[in-house]
């Protein structure tokens, strides 16, 4: 997916938290959005997933030469952010059949393999209200690199792993990143961003 950002800038109230960012991402782009806490990162990477509307400038999606509306980019996109919320009441099982109501997983796996691919099959009837934080960001994530999106944005992915899941992360994500779109928000963890060979710095664009 070919993303361009022409002129984008945010503001809250009268505070711009960033402006001016001009920048095209050719299709299967990984980069990574960087910037300290509270810099604008997270607010940029919500704009590209159409989420948040700029306060200024414009940008584009286009996917396979054809050009998105702000309505159709929904589909083509999976997220996994601090902010994203999972149904505590849910178990697994039923998080993930809500999940492919609105997205498919790639290659059609079924339920049960979705759960070992987060390593997790033995929780698959557990509500998730249940879960450790680390295990409940292995299922953000699962959700976001296993969906069958051609862009994915990954918001501070390691927030809550230890070292081992940090390893089960990486490789998950080696494994479904072809042919995709990438963008990391990130606090310069080279553990987050060990894909992405382009750059963008928030607080450039102050």
């Amino acid at each position: 997916m070919q993303i361009a950002l022409e002129n984008i800038g945010k503001r809250f109230n009268r505070e711009w938290i960033f402006r001016d960012v001009n920048r095209t991402f050719e299709r299967n782009s990984h980069c990574a959005i960087l910037g300290g806490n509270g810099s604008g990162k997270s607010t940029l990477l919500q704009i590209v997933s159409g989420y948040l509307t700029p306060s200024a400038g414009a940008i584009s999606w286009k996917n396979d030469a054809v050009v998105l509306s702000t309505e159709d980019i929904y589909s083509y996109v999976a997220m996994a952010s601090p902010a994203m919320s999972l149904y505590d009441d849910f178990t697994l099982k039923e998080n993930i059949a809500f999940f492919q109501k609105f997205k498919s997983l790639r290659g059609n796996i079924s339920v049960k393999d979705f759960a070992q691919r987060i390593e997790l099959e033995k929780q698959l009837n557990k509500q998730l209200k249940y879960y450790s934080s680390g295990m409940r960001q292995r299922v953000k994530l699962g959700l976001a690199i296993l969906a069958d999106t051609s862009l994915l944005l990954l918001d501070e992915p390691t927030s809550h792993l230890d070292a081992n899941a940090i390893k089960w992360y990486q490789a998950l994500l080696k494994e479904n990143i072809d042919g995709r779109s990438l963008f990391v928000a990130s606090n310069s963890h080279e553990d987050e961003i060990f894909l992405c060979n382009e750059r963008l710095i928030v607080e450039d664009y102050k």
